[in-house]
């Protein structure tokens, strides 16, 4: 008799499991660059409050995970949802095919898309007829709300900051408020496999986040529509003790710490590298600030920041062009400024870095050829500065972006049309056709004429130098001479390269910028 109890008990646990929800949560995160790989932190924030609710989290990203559809249709077969965090861009075309395999395979199996793109056009994002739930903003609470009620097979109408589908109608809840970051939990990094990151890329590195939001107001950044202008930052003392623990944990070599504007409070950015100096933990890290800011510091607190590891400062310089920054809301800057910052940085021995748009709305062939020059100045005059360059892109959620239509700017109607929205491949209404091409090689020029420095360890090979270094002097010579049409050294490049042997990324964030630059 006991024997026969013992083995109904055992039926009925199996009954009970068989009838209870999945507690797995399965992450895919298309590619996006695979030569400046590293794990995905808006993945790894909100994964945090699901394992300590006691889920079990599965992240598969493309770019390291060989055969990914596979194993995401394997992943899945037992988990409550599947959860896509995404950028404006080509990683939507990856999102949009995996969503459409899941469905076919397990229909009733939610997908929840979060990130950039998502918080920014959620009503578009939810209409995609393979999505199921929008997670707008910050995700930590939100998504754990949404797999609590998914669990437990209750509506999620009530859950802030979320919208979800119901009898075929598109539902929003009211917005979750921002928290400070003071009080998020720490991100999942132990989820991070840095070694298939190191193998695709070459380095070992993470992303990190000390601050949110800038106080400006760029006319092509999306920032305010995501984290408004109220700054949000952490103390320096955390920002110490987390980034030395993390890099120690998983001997990392370089932070990108990607905040909007890392340098607005003077005082944190001192009393960080103060901080680091005193730790002893040797790592470099590179931050985003803008140029006005930079200035602020001196060249002594600059070369304490050096001391600190800091290797490299990303700057929106944008334009060469005086009016052409007034049209981009920059009068914070001026070219002065953009001077000064690669001055003080170059005696810091930190790299000045800057980023040029090309095709602003109002943006003439004079305001083009002053973008040029001032490169080619700050390049001549500090070797070690780097310039990267764009086709102006009108982002969702960016200021340009509610003159769309007067612009004649035709925006995507639809999720999958966002996927094509990129600055390599858009044609603008003012800038195509032969004016186009002609921009277009004036940048490939600009590549040609000085070298950029890849957070990808991966270097080209000798060949791939001299044939660089052959063409660096022609370049330089046309960008000075304004020389662009019959591009010969160009077509020599294309046909060389296919020869030569390089690494060949999913998505190359070399040549093309998928985040909205932040200035």
């Amino acid at each position: 008799m006991a024997g026969a109890d013992a083995a109904r008990v055992r039926i009925t646990e199996r009954e009970h499991m068989a009838r209870a929800k999945p507690k797995k949560i399965v992450f895919f995160f298309p590619a996006f660059s695979s030569q400046e790989a590293t794990a995905p932190l808006g993945i790894l924030a909100v994964s945090t409050p699901l394992l300590r609710a006691g889920y079990e989290v599965k992240i598969i990203d493309s770019t390291i995970t060989p055969q990914f559809r596979k194993r995401v249709l394997e992943e899945v077969a037992d988990a409550l949802c599947l959860c896509v965090s995404l950028v404006t861009g080509p990683m939507i075309r990856e999102t949009a095919q995996m969503a459409r395999d899941v469905k076919a395979m397990y229909p009733d199996l939610p997908v929840v898309l979060g990130g950039w793109h998502p918080s920014l056009l959620p009503d578009q994002t939810l209409a995609a007829e393979y999505v199921d739930v929008v997670v707008v903003g910050q995700g930590e609470d939100s998504l754990l709300e949404v797999v609590r009620h998914l669990e437990a097979g209750e509506s999620l109408r009530g859950i802030a900051g979320v919208g979800f589908k119901q009898d075929g109608h598109l539902t929003f809840n009211s917005p979750r408020a921002l928290r400070p970051l003071a009080e998020m939990p720490p991100k999942a990094y132990h989820l991070a496999d840095f070694d298939a990151y190191q193998r695709v890329c070459g380095r070992r590195w993470a992303m990190y986040t000390s601050s949110l939001a800038c106080p400006y107001n760029c006319g092509y950044c999306t920032n305010d529509g995501v984290y408004g202008r109220k700054w949000n930052a952490l103390e320096p003392g955390q920002v110490v003790e987390e980034t030395t623990a993390l890099v120690s944990r998983y001997n990392l070599e370089l932070l990108w710490i990607v905040d909007d504007n890392f340098l607005i409070d003077r005082e944190r950015a001192v009393g960080i590298a103060e901080g680091l100096v005193r730790r002893g933990v040797a790592f470099n890290w590179s931050i985003q600030a803008s140029t006005n800011l930079v200035t602020r510091l001196s060249v002594e607190e600059l070369k304490l920041l050096r001391r600190a590891g800091l290797t490299q400062v990303s700057q929106g310089a944008d334009t060469g062009s005086p009016r052409m920054m007034h049209l981009m809301n920059k009068d914070f800057q001026d070219l002065d400024c953009i001077y000064q910052a690669a001055e003080k940085l170059t005696a810091a021995d930190i790299r000045p870095s800057f980023n040029l748009i090309f095709g602003y709305p109002g943006e003439t062939e004079k305001d083009r050829r002053q973008s040029v020059q001032l490169m080619m100045n700050i390049c001549r005059r500090y070797p070690g500065a780097e310039f990267w360059t764009n086709i102006f892109t009108p982002y969702p959620g960016s200021p340009i972006m509610k003159r769309a239509f007067e612009l004649g700017i035709e925006v995507p109607k639809t999720l999958e049309g966002w996927a094509d929205f990129f600055p390599r491949y858009t044609v603008l209404p003012w800038l195509k056709g032969r004016e186009h091409e002609r921009v277009q090689n004036m940048r490939e020029y600009m590549r040609v004429a000085f070298h950029r420095v890849p957070i990808g360890k991966y270097r080209v090979a000798a060949l791939n130098r001299v044939l660089f270094n052959l063409l660096s002097g022609p370049a330089r010579w046309r960008l000075d001479h304004h020389v662009y049409s019959f591009p010969v050294d160009l077509w020599l490049k294309k046909g060389a390269l296919k020869i030569l042997t390089q690494p060949k990324p999913k998505v190359d964030a070399q040549l093309l910028s998928a985040e909205p630059v932040t200035c």
